[in-house]
């Protein structure tokens, strides 16, 4: 009992290191938006002092983010050659999208089964910047809420396992989507809301079978969707 509550107390601690009120997490945070929506390119070398400088932090804070993104292959740090946004690559992607559609709909049933008011309440909220964010086309913004959404709702699964799964997963693939696909169009977008919302619906209707179907909605085709992006481009 007592080797399970130390336990328990060391995972939290885990947890708790990378909370949003610290400046390490304010820091990774801006980072990862930065690296996701391309500001920050693919295969862009990144120079620790002007990042610094650019996000204003200390170089222990930037290191810190640095080190976390590089844990999940987002940055290459290498010796005497130095730290750069690691290169997009296609078939990783594929992988990482067959893979996260494995886990989030997983983790949308499990929310539906488990999820309590407090849970249903923060995906919804997720959510309510859609709209501002679509009209204003504001790439950052709508990155932030997507990713939001996503872990709501695999925070709701009680699987401490799968979220970090998902986590590491959705920055894999919005990645590569944000970087490489045509701008979505105002409808696309709204119908893209759409298809969250209902999954939030579901999950509160505590209706399992819909929250997955809903969830692979959301999630949509990869492979179609990149074939027409680079077809029509």
């Amino acid at each position: 009992m007592v080797a399970k509550t130390i336990s328990s107390r060391t995972n939290d601690a885990r947890l708790d290191e990378w909370s949003p009120r610290l400046l390490k997490s304010r820091l990774y945070g801006q980072l990862l938006v930065d690296i996701i929506i391309g500001r920050l390119a693919p295969s862009e070398r990144l120079d620790e002092q002007n990042l610094a400088k650019r996000y204003g932090g200390g170089l222990a804070g930037i290191r810190d983010a640095l080190a976390r993104l590089a844990l999940e292959g987002l940055v290459l740090r290498r010796a005497r050659v130095g730290t750069m946004v690691a290169p997009l690559d296609l078939m990783e992607a594929r992988e990482a999208f067959a893979a996260r559609t494995l886990v989030e709909v997983e983790c949308a049933g499990l929310a539906a089964r488990f999820a309590n008011d407090a849970q249903i309440a923060a995906i919804r909220a997720a959510l309510d910047a859609g709209e501002a964010a679509i009209a204003e086309h504001d790439a950052r913004a709508l990155a932030m809420m997507d990713e939001a959404f996503h872990l709501a709702v695999a925070s709701a699964s009680h699987n401490r396992v799968l979220a970090k799964m998902v986590m590491t997963l959705h920055h894999q693939t919005a990645r590569f989507w944000l970087v490489t696909m045509r701008e979505p169009s105002l409808e696309d977008s709204r119908l893209a809301l759409a298809h969250h919302r209902i999954l939030a619906d579901a999950i509160a209707a505590h209706d399992v079978s819909r929250a997955q179907d809903a969830m692979r909605q959301a999630l949509g085709d990869f492979p179609a969707d990149v074939k027409r992006a680079w077809t029509s481009a």
